[in-house]
């Protein structure tokens, strides 16, 4: 058997498989005497109908099945030996038929190839990195979220934003007398902080207990039925019936009281003798904030560093048709009528994915299993972190982990979320990456461009 391979072009090329009859005559020979063994004909037992009665009638079958074995063991040994990075499937040319009446048969396939490239990512290239300034009102912001997370909540005489208000719901006529037969909650309770409509949470921030408040219960939560039969204590089914306002006398309000600075206060959002004073707890929490930043910034290069390197590398040459036809076995939904459509859409990402690859051999960028429990980790820490729990012990933290690992898809999106770090961060090492110190406002007024396209999308969509 002789395997040869031809370059056709920088993206395409050509394998031939020249077989012989003693390549494939024993093994032909072989399946006819387990076919034998395992399918007994009329007259004979298993394992003793004769030769040729067994080529007779099975002989094609098997030479068929074979060759083809043969030769696409051959062509895929031939592509992993010569290490040619090939795209797709090779696709059989058509005069791959195979004529029973011959001994020696020849098989053609074409290849589509990878691309060879300059991926300019060194030293040459700048890339923009946003550093994203500290300021005071971020300080005072992330101060009073963390006051509150950790405050207690207690009755309280004035209805603030965070209130949750307990009294009777009485519902009421057009007029504002009370309904006859109408509903009537004795221990009613709403959360003004959660109301969807602003003009009804209004009502009650500022209110006192004893104060009557006259409200709409359906415009609270733009009539939600869930909410309103819970709100009401009624029958989903009877919520449309009862639309109009309804009165609230306040019984209790229950406030969050913020957090005190101190000792306890600084364990509980910073761990033990982590911080002691409030100089101390100030510079913790400018650390916190900043590390945040620092991930919007490093989000922000992802951007800026792919559209440099897409801009260097420039439109790639594909083996188009190659991969059309390669693509239409994948998926069903792709037939030749969409093909054209819908590689085009997927193209740019088929680039980038090529590139990508090129940039990680190039700066030995490879996922390690290390990089994998740390991403879970860092993963099971926000999580806690939602519920307030800030400081949980290295063992907890990686037996949380080690459970989120062992869920298959969370696997695949941690190694991703992994790699793609990892990756950006070898191409932040490459390139020259050129600091910009902004406020918030001059960073957030980078997306706007993406926003404002989006949005015309849309509006063209529609």
């Amino acid at each position: 058997m002789n395997v040869n391979y031809e370059k056709l072009g920088d993206v395409r090329g050509e394998i031939v498989v020249t077989l012989e009859e003693k390549d494939y005559a024993d093994k032909v020979k072989k399946q006819l005497k387990e076919i034998g063994r395992r399918r007994p004909e009329p007259g004979f037992r298993a394992g003793k109908v004769p030769a040729g009665l067994l080529e007779k009638k099975y002989g094609k079958a098997a030479k068929y099945e074979i060759i083809n074995q043969t030769v696409g063991e051959a062509v895929y040994d031939y592509i992993k030996e010569n290490n040619l990075h090939v795209l797709g499937n090779p696709i059989p040319v058509k005069d791959n038929e195979i004529n029973f009446d011959n001994a020696d048969f020849t098989f053609k396939f074409e290849v589509g190839l990878a691309p060879e490239f300059d991926t300019h990512v060194n030293k040459d290239m700048h890339v923009p990195y946003y550093k994203i300034a500290v300021a005071d009102d971020m300080m005072k912001r992330q101060d009073e979220a963390l006051r509150r997370r950790f405050g207690k909540q207690e009755s309280g005489e004035v209805i603030d934003e965070t209130a949750v208000v307990k009294g009777v719901i009485t519902e009421l006529e057009a007029d504002g007398s009370d309904k006859e037969n109408g509903v009537v909650v004795e221990n009613g309770i709403v959360a003004p902080e959660h109301f969807t409509d602003a003009d009804q949470r209004s009502l009650f921030v500022g209110k006192k207990v004893g104060d009557t408040i006259i409200f709409n219960p359906s415009a609270t939560c733009g009539h939600n039925v869930t909410e309103l039969s819970s709100m009401l204590n009624i029958d989903k089914n009877e919520v449309d019936a009862h639309k109009g306002d309804f009165r609230f006398e306040v019984k209790e309000a229950i406030v969050l009281k913020p957090a005190e600075v101190g000792e306890e206060y600084f364990k509980q959002v910073f761990g033990p003798d982590k911080v002691h004073n409030e100089e101390e707890y100030n510079e913790e929490l400018k650390k916190m904030i900043a590390q945040a930043l620092e991930r919007d910034s490093n989000y922000r290069f992802t951007i800026d560093a792919k559209t440099a390197i897409l801009n260097a590398v420039g439109r790639l040459e594909l083996p188009d048709d190659i991969l059309k036809a390669y693509l239409m076995t994948q998926n069903e939904a792709l037939t030749p009528e969409n093909i054209d459509e819908q590689y085009a859409a997927m193209r740019p990402q088929l680039e980038w994915e090529l590139i990508r690859e090129a940039i990680c051999a190039q700066l030995g960028v490879k996922l390690e299993k290390e990089d994998l429990d740390e991403m879970a980790r860092f993963i099971a820490r926000q999580q806690f972190a939602q519920y307030g729990m800030t400081s949980v012990p290295d063992d907890m933290l990686t037996k949380y982990a080690d459970e989120i690992l062992k869920d298959d898809r969370a696997r695949q999106q941690i190694a991703q979320q992994a790699l793609d770090n990892k990756f950006y961060s070898a191409v932040h090492e490459a390139v020259t990456a050129d600091e910009k110190d902004v406020n918030v406002e001059e960073f957030n007024a980078l997306f706007a461009p993406a926003a404002k396209a989006e949005e015309a999308a849309e509006q063209a969509d529609a």
